[in-house]
């Protein structure tokens, strides 16, 4: 099978390229740039285009299927190209559905927690030798790749993103997976330049629980108001399973799981991964692993990429790094921290860097986000607003906004830089929460002054 993806060096796109490409279709592809580590990967299998750009001549009528990446617009040559010789065009989630028809499809949906929840999932089938397909949105320790396809085992693991699909289908990407087993970890408004409104938003996670196949289950979390409204608001005739936050109890900045077998020591903390372990916990069982396995394999889990990832260590300092910058996120990562630290000075290093952060109207949701912490800095840049091509931010909107008086505000790279590293941080956590690099700040020279 002849297959070409046009933006082939996103993160997503290019992992998809080199599993089908270890299935042995036939891949080709164009960019208008790749980054680092796509860019080596791509190399490596012989896959990385032979020049930037765009060209049409590369669309024949020989190629069986295109994909088509967020990246690429709707007017991208190769795609109009491809119409013109009426090709079968596929998103980047109706070709993982392609690839999983005849399999049992296990999809982790949520505002918050997917992420972590399937990396949990998988940590513990591979701990115990069950082989699954899956894809999952980070590249997780002790997987090669972030997608990974056969044709002979029986479930795949698949995180389930609300985004768009591509630039000319603009469904979410968890409405096309049709799940036998489900999982909705949380809703909290996000990706308002796509969902306008709060209901707009929550009405795509109740298209997902009515997309779930007859005699489907949904394991979802009973603490989040908003999950529970949606389920109970699902006519759909399937399996409901709810889940809470375990007990759990911290010593000497460990946390430790209550079990029915005494205290299990965790490598994650956090009331939110807590919450995250319990509904892994389900989704496992549901897929043939008992509870004293799962406990087993979970107590190792370390955690997912960027997600509380700790970037260094001294006898009385730490810093950890998280992809938070949702309100929902924000808060509860703050709150998992301090939490494990109460008495260590916590600082944290906020970056305002998405399209929802920067509108007028979202940012009132991060009221209260940063009031776990001791020290709170908010960094953001003005010429990141101007790309996005909205309304100026100032910095009284977002004092007001975080409802926190002496939120410390930086608008540029250089200032900020000499603020993070010209200070002392004996007994203190500093956590940076962003999804943006903090205007170059490079945080692993942080270690040397701890």
């Amino acid at each position: 099978m002849r297959i070409h993806f046009i933006a082939i060096g996103g993160s997503a796109m290019h992992n998809l390229a080199l599993a089908l490409h270890d299935k042995g279709y036939v891949i080709t592809g164009s960019d208008d740039v790749i980054y680092e580590p796509s860019k080596t990967r791509l190399r490596e299998q012989g896959l990385l285009p032979a020049e930037f750009g765009w060209f049409p001549e590369k669309i024949d009528s020989d190629i069986d299927a295109v994909i088509l990446g967020m990246h690429a617009k709707d007017d991208n040559p190769e795609l109009l190209r491809a119409q013109e010789l009426g090709l079968r065009i596929y998103s980047y989630p109706e070709f993982l559905y392609e690839q999983s028809r005849n399999k049992t499809r296990v999809v982790i949906g949520g505002s918050h927690g997917k992420t972590t929840i399937t990396s949990m999932i998988l940590h513990v089938l591979k701990y115990h030798d069950r082989k699954v397909d899956f894809m999952v949105g980070a590249q997780l320790e002790g997987f090669d790749r972030m997608v990974h396809l056969t044709e002979e085992n029986d479930f795949i693991v698949l995180e389930g993103d609300e985004y768009l699909s591509s630039p000319i289908d603009r469904r979410p990407k968890f409405h096309l997976y049709q799940p036998n087993i489900a999982l909705l970890s949380g809703i909290a408004w996000d990706h308002i330049n796509v969902f306008p409104t709060y209901e707009n938003y929550v009405s795509q996670f109740s298209a997902f629980v009515d997309s779930i196949v007859n005699g489907g289950s949904i394991t979802y979390n009973e603490e989040d108001e908003e999950v529970v409204r949606v389920i109970e608001g699902s006519s759909n005739t399937i399996r409901k399973f709810p889940y809470r936050t375990p007990p759990y109890s911290i010593h000497k900045g460990r946390t430790y799981l209550d079990t029915e077998e005494g205290p299990l020591p965790l490598e994650v903390f956090g009331k939110h991964n807590l919450n995250n372990i319990a509904g892994a916990k389900w989704i496992c069982q549901q897929m043939g692993v008992d509870e004293d396995d799962f406990y087993q394999a979970i107590s190792s889990f370390s955690g997912a990429s960027k997600r509380l990832e700790k970037i260094g260590e001294s006898d009385t300092s730490l810093i950890f790094k998280d992809f938070a910058h949702s309100p929902s996120k924000v808060a509860a990562t703050t709150a998992a921290v301090k939490e494990q630290y109460p008495d260590k000075r916590v600082i944290a290093f906020l970056e305002l860097h998405t399209y929802s952060s920067f509108n007028e109207e979202f940012l009132k949701e991060y009221r209260g986000a940063l009031d776990a912490v001791d020290e709170a800095v908010v960094f953001f840049l003005p010429e990141s607003v101007k790309i996005k091509r909205l309304k100026e931010v100032t910095p009284e909107q977002i004092v007001t906004s975080f409802q926190r008086n002496d939120l410390q505000i930086f608008t540029e790279a250089d200032a900020f830089e000499k603020f993070v590293f010209g200070r002392s941080y004996k007994d203190a956590v500093l956590l940076f929460m962003s999804s943006g690099n903090y205007g170059g700040l490079n945080l692993k020279a942080l270690r040397n002054i701890l």
